[in-house]
This record gives C-alpha cells, structure tokens and sequence, in this order.
C-alpha cells in the first residue's frame, strides 16, 4: 500500500477473540533519526530493525541524494556510509518527502546550516501541513525558506553559508522542531541552546549522544535546557531499532475491546517521553502486563501481555502527557468509545497539524458510528458506550492519515456492525504489515 496510489477502501468487522503474537515494526521516529545521524557520521553505521514503511524508504532516498551511501542488506538490516557534518552535497533534483512530517522536518534542519540550496516536496497530505515552525528557528541559523502561503510545501531552503550558534526557546511541545534545531547546530560553531518548557521524545539527545556528539541536558526553572556543542565528528553507530510503541498501540487496543483476546506485544519501546498511552490505559482499567523490562540500542523496552478488559473506565488525562502520546489521541478515543464513561483529552492542540486535523477526523468518524463525542481547538471528549456499545456501520474519511485509518479499523473489529474507512492506502508510511499482523491475530479486515 501507498498513500500516492489509489485509494484501498478497507472494512473491520466484529471479530472473534484475537490471540498470538504482535511483533510490530521498527519505531519510526528513530529510524528516520538512525539514517539522518549515519548520513552525517564518518564511516560506516548499521541499522538493525529499522522500519520499511514508505516514510522511512522516503528518508533513505533523500540521504542518497545528499551524498551518504546507504545499502539494505536484509528485511530491518541497512547500513549507511556516512560524509560527516557539514559533508552533504547539493542534491541535483527536489527532494520528495511522500507523507513525512517527521522526515522533513528533520531533514531541512540538517541542511539548513551547510551552503546549499534545496526543495522539498510531499504528497497532499504533506503539501498542507505548516513548515513554518521549522523554518522559523533555522532562519536564526541564517538559513532561508521560500514557500507557498502559510508557509508549506513545494518549499526551498536555503542553507547558511556561514551558519551563527542560536538560543531558542520551543513555543510548543514538539519533538520535531526539537530535533531539527538541534541537527541545525551541528554544522553551526560554538554551543547551541534550545530550552523546552515541556518535555518531548527525547530520542534525538539519546541518539545524538551516542554518536558521540557533546550534548547536555540540564532542569531549569524555565524548562529543560539542552546544550549542543556544534562542528563534532560523529562517529559511526550500531543501531538496535526498538519496536515502535505508537503502532503497537493498534494490536494493543484492539486486544483490550476484543472479548476474549489475549495477545503478545513483543520488545515495544518504554521510553517515557513515548509511553503516555499505556499509562492512561492503565488508569483505565487495562489488563496490560509489562513483561521481561530491558534494554535495547539504548531505549528500555517491554514485552507487553494484553488481554481483554470488559471493565475499561473513562479518565481524565492530563494536558502535561500530551506530548508523550500525542500520535495515540485517535486509537485512545476508540478505546474511549468503549469504555463506559467519559474520557477528556486536553491539551491536544498538536494533533490538528499532524497528517490531518486529527481532532475533527475522529470526532466525525465517532460521531458516524454512534458515538457522542465534545471538541474544542485544544480538547477532544468522547463519552463511551461500553463493551460492545458502539454501533458502527460508518465510512468514516481519513484524509490521508494512516493513523486515522488504522483507529477506525480497530473500532470495527469491536463495533455492532462494520466499520469501514475510505482509504487504508496511508496505513503503509508507518505500518506497511498492518495487515498480516492482525489477520494474524484472528481480526476480520478486508479490503474492498
């Protein structure tokens, strides 16, 4: 599946107890990163469980046209032959993006403080999602950014020639423009300062760290305050890809509203700046077991036992864990409609600007299938109708966001009648064996 191909209605209907084993892909926010930090090392990094979703090939391919060598040699197994900081070339076409954000915006800040200039593309989910809170903070590097009103893509950057170490405070809790600063500092002289008043996934300091970059991580009174010492030589890696805990969430959930499962999630990533999901799942009454705790290419992670829990309650949660689940608001809001009683999700601004105004794709969509659901621009509030207690029988639109398409394909596999979404094409960026893995599990999915 592509979300540039034609668009793959797919149907979820109630399904029978799911059972086995879930051994979800690679995460995907520290694939993109793995193949960024190798391109910007010297010599060779490899890449283990690395995640072949199109948002990563589409990475991979953009680092090829930067001038770093990278090779698959095997299903998860890559290497790339590094050029070191401030070693990209100018690459000689536009550089496509396909649906990702994280991609790009990562990418333009590792170029945006090497002499070159630029343009990026992505498809149309892509084309309208807002580049300026990127392009802003690279613009104190002295890069430059031309693009369509509001600024989105096709956009060009242009690279400082002569890049000037910044001080920059994130406006608001992003992982992205985080790490796009902090990949900017690392062609610029001197020490770079970003401070985040709240904290994000923090793989970016983990991962730059251990590529042998001087950074330090310091808790202040205005946040936490990360300092990069710029112009390093990176050294080349071996990169253990943890499971990505924001598509495990999908068998997770699922399992929980599906009477009578009880499933495996093997080696899921605990890291707590990304595990707020399981957390309020929890809170919520889930039988959720976290198995054999361990540590894995630098990131703990867990084997997680997953049985239904007919007794799941609606929480509040708070606006403070926002940032560490911010891509789980969707399938959270199917297990929302589930459990009995409401659940309040504040503080989810994030979640308009993501593949879709998330927000407004699931509050229709539930609504759709019978459920009562409250929004405002930062709140989303779903009141449940228990186990067994949504009706379904809705096309519900995705607007070309995978994680929209595969939420409302959860919903179905526990609502009274079929759910189905007019498009599971995008499910392939984050989670190309989607599919084979619920089917796997006994889900009744098709295509059609």
């Amino acid at each position: 599946m592509s979300g540039h191909d034609t668009p793959i209605p797919m149907t979820a209907s109630r399904s029978g107890p799911l059972t086995g084993s879930a051994a979800v892909p690679g995460d995907k926010s520290i694939s993109h990163r793995a193949l960024i930090l190798g391109a910007m090392a010297v010599g060779e990094t490899k890449i283990t469980g690395l995640l072949e979703g199109q948002d990563v090939l589409d990475t991979a391919k953009a680092m090829r046209a930067f001038g770093a060598e990278v090779t698959r040699h095997g299903p998860g197994a890559w290497s790339v032959h590094g050029v070191g900081v401030g070693g990209f070339s100018e690459p000689s076409d536009i550089i496509d993006c396909g649906n990702a954000g994280t991609g790009v915006r990562l990418i333009m800040g590792a170029m945006a403080t090497t002499a070159m200039t630029v343009t990026f593309t992505g498809d149309a989910s892509l084309r309208k999602r807002p580049m300026g809170r990127v392009t802003d903070p690279l613009a104190l590097f002295g890069a430059r950014a031309y693009g369509r009103q509001g600024g989105r893509l096709p956009m060009t950057v242009v690279g400082a020639a002569d890049p000037r170490p910044v001080r920059y405070t994130v406006p608001v809790p992003s992982a992205q423009v985080k790490s796009a600063v902090l990949l900017a500092a690392l062609n610029a002289p001197g020490e770079t300062v970003v401070i985040e008043r709240e904290p994000t996934r923090d793989h970016s300091e983990r991962m730059l760290t251990g590529f042998g970059a001087q950074l330090s991580v310091e808790k202040t009174a205005e946040g936490d305050v990360i300092t990069l010492l710029g112009r390093p030589e990176l050294r080349p890696q071996t990169v253990a890809v943890p499971r990505d805990p924001s598509s495990a969430a999908f068998p997770v959930c699922a399992a929980l509203i599906v009477e009578g499962s009880d499933i495996l999630v093997p080696g899921v990533s605990q890291n707590l700046t990304r595990n707020g999901l399981y957390r309020t799942l929890v809170e919520m009454g889930a039988d959720i077991e976290f198995q054999n705790p361990r540590e894995e290419g630098g990131e703990p992670v867990a084997d997680l036992r997953v049985r239904f829990s007919a007794a799941l309650k609606g929480v509040e949660v708070p606006p403070d864990r926002a940032p560490s689940m911010i891509d789980e608001f969707p399938v959270l809001s199917v297990v929302a409609a589930c459990a009995e009683g409401t659940t309040v999700m504040r503080g989810v601004r994030e979640m308009r600007v993501k593949e879709s105004d998330r927000i407004d794709a699931m509050a229709r969509g539930l609504e759709a299938c019978g459920v009562r659901v409250e929004e405002d621009e930062d709140t989303l509030i779903v009141h449940g109708l228990g186990t067994g207690g949504v009706p379904g029988g809705a096309t519900c639109a995705v607007h070309l966001d995978h994680r929209i398409a595969m939420s409302f394909l959860v919903l179905g596999l526990a609502s009274r009648k079929p759910v189905t979404v007019d498009d599971g094409s995008p499910i392939a960026t984050s989670f190309p064996i989607f599919e084979a893995l619920m089917a796997g599990l006994g889900a009744e999915i098709r295509r059609g």
